[in-house]
């Protein structure tokens, strides 16, 4: 099996919207899940999508270091956002080295399908919820620079 690695921006798999995932049982998807979570890891990355590692698959994961969670997010779609927003810096595996202050919201409700094939709803706010609206955003197809204030 071919090495994974994360792939950096301008690449252009990067700025495409991922295909949504019909069956998570697919041997595939099963297979590059922890592959992904091992790359994440070596590259100390809190999330990583799959477009990041040259798949085109809705999926990405997430690891919650205070509570030591790690999330695997199937096809995952934010359905609330809260108003208020948070400037911080925030980096990217396919931008080594760069840090920009984005503005998002402060806290998000998201649902998904984790790798047994749950549905689920979450309620993130602080870095989770900044986690998830960053790596879905690399699933529409979209970088953190293009959340750059003009």
């Amino acid at each position: 099996m071919k090495k994974l690695s994360v792939i950096t921006y301008p690449n252009s798999i990067l700025l495409k919207k991922t295909k949504k995932i019909k069956n998570y049982l697919d041997s595939e998807v099963q297979k590059l899940i922890p592959r992904m979570i091992e790359v994440m890891k070596k590259s100390n990355g809190v999330g990583l999508a799959a477009n990041q590692v040259g798949k085109s698959l809705r999926l990405c994961i997430i690891e919650e270091k205070e509570q030591n969670k790690l999330f695997i997010l199937i096809n995952p779609t934010i359905t609330a956002f809260s108003r208020k927003k948070v400037v911080l810096q925030e980096g990217c595996l396919s931008f080594p080295q760069k840090f920009f202050s984005i503005s998002r919201p402060e806290k998000i409700k998201a649902r998904y399908m984790d790798e047994s094939g749950k549905k689920v709803k979450i309620k993130a706010a602080g870095l989770l919820a900044r986690a998830i609206q960053h790596e879905i955003d690399h699933l529409d197809g979209i970088v953190f620079i293009n959340r750059l204030k003009k």
